[in-house]
């Protein structure tokens, strides 16, 4: 990895934003479910900075490692949420970091993807709030329809025909 990548684009699939909150987590299986059975990729994207990003293993007081280290640590928790995820092995998954703000690197990876998946809640500290502030942004603002997930929510989940319509349970 020789430079960090500010921009993702992908082209059709389901793009959903994962910031390693509950939420995010919850957001992420509902947008694996619905990808596996439509049969498209699922693209995860982490938009990052060093305040959010986790520590390094280069990491050592007095030591400031570079970007590309930030961004391994990025790559290394997020696939680790992926696989903490239990998608089904037939989902077609591909990760992606971004060294962005979250509105603007989730706006820029949805530009040309069929959905935009994101949890209600993110890690931001307004706990009152039932929409968070870049869910908010996204659903006002993507190109792409939006679906946002609350945790908790116990919605009834889609199945197929034997057309292969999706159809809710």
């Amino acid at each position: 990895m020789d430079e960090v990548r500010e921009v993702v684009q992908v082209e059709g699939g389901v793009v959903v934003g994962h910031d390693g909150s509950k939420c995010a987590q919850e957001a992420l299986r509902w947008a694996g479910r619905l990808a596996r059975r439509a049969d498209v990729e699922l693209h995860v994207v982490r938009a990052w900075s060093m305040t959010s990003a986790p520590q390094p293993a280069s990491w050592e007081p007095g030591y400031v490692p570079p970007l590309t280290d930030w961004e391994q640590a990025v790559r290394d928790e997020l696939a680790a949420h992926v696989a903490a995820a239990g998608l089904d092995p037939a989902c077609r998954v591909t990760t992606h970091v971004v060294h962005r703000a979250p509105v603007p690197g989730l706006l820029s990876a949805a530009e040309g993807a069929s959905l935009l998946v994101v949890g209600a809640r993110g890690r931001g500290g307004f706990a009152g709030l039932l929409l968070g502030s870049v869910s908010d942004q996204l659903v006002h603002h993507a190109a792409c329809p939006v679906t946002v997930v609350r945790t908790g929510a116990q919605g009834r989940d889609f199945t197929t025909d034997e057309a292969g319509a999706v159809v809710g349970e």
